[in-house]
């Protein structure tokens, strides 16, 4: 029997093994021991079977020595045939953990000299116009997580007021949430009242992170580069449940 032999050599499961034939013909996948017996004429397995359209694309089910072999048994006339692997897919993105960022927490926050002041678990910071649409539930989702969260119904604008009340949301908080959206940008800070924000830290430490909401990263960029380099997290890939969910993990495990 004639057949088209290709030596894939060892491969990986999960590879895609691609086929392009010049008419319909015989496809078969095969281990090394498979292959022997088809080679031999005796019964053997086989990933693929009649192949009517080209390319053929097969997967190797585990890791091994694979072979592919195309005959036109049973069928009339005769084929080409070319084989390559597909290139795989890219490992899976892994965000960096925010329990591996140094300072991300405060240890110690300072005692509240106002009456009725008192410590919390998380700040946020966010343009009235993303309340309803994120702010709100994650302030509720955080809640949940028994947290203590400062979360006022304000309006961004510019004024002393507005930076008087983030001072004391940060200063008294160990997290502080900023959630950067267009709304937020469209308020007039400027990157150096942001920046000032941003790099505000006791003794050292770093206690903002930036939550990303419909925003790109070039957007963000382009407002205020420090922005883009730090550790965030955004809505287009995180619920506000598992942003408030990792954000638990992170404060109960200091």
């Amino acid at each position: 029997m004639k057949f088209i032999h290709t030596d894939l050599g060892q491969r990986k499961a999960g590879e895609i093994v691609e086929i392009t034939l010049t008419s319909g013909a015989n496809v078969r996948l095969m281990d090394s021991s498979n292959f022997s017996s088809y080679k031999n004429g005796r019964n053997h397995q086989y990933i693929g079977g009649l192949a009517r359209r080209s390319p053929v694309r097969l997967q190797i089910p585990r890791s091994g020595h694979w072979h592919v072999a195309v005959d036109m048994q049973g069928l009339q006339g005769s084929t080409r045939a070319s084989v390559r692997v597909l290139p795989g897919a890219l490992p899976d993105i892994r965000e960096v953990p925010l329990s591996s960022v140094p300072g991300l927490v405060r240890e110690n926050v300072p005692p509240a000299v106002e009456t009725g002041d008192q410590a919390y678990d998380v700040f946020i910071s966010h343009a009235s116009e993303d309340k309803d649409d994120i702010v709100r539930s994650l302030a509720n989702a955080l809640s949940t997580q028994n947290l203590k969260v400062w979360y006022d119904e304000f309006t961004l604008r510019i004024g002393d007021s507005l930076r008087q009340k983030i001072d004391k949301g940060l200063a008294t908080s160990r997290v502080g949430l900023v959630v950067l959206s267009p709304a937020f940008i469209s308020k007039g800070w400027t990157n150096y009242e942001l920046d000032g924000i941003v790099t505000r830290s006791v003794s050292g430490e770093q206690i903002l992170l930036p939550i990303w909401h419909n925003i790109t990263k070039q957007q963000v960029m382009d407002f205020s580069p420090s922005l883009a380099d730090k550790v965030a997290r955004s809505t287009a890939t995180h619920t506000v449940e598992e942003i408030a969910e990792e954000i638990a993990e992170l404060i109960h495990g200091c």
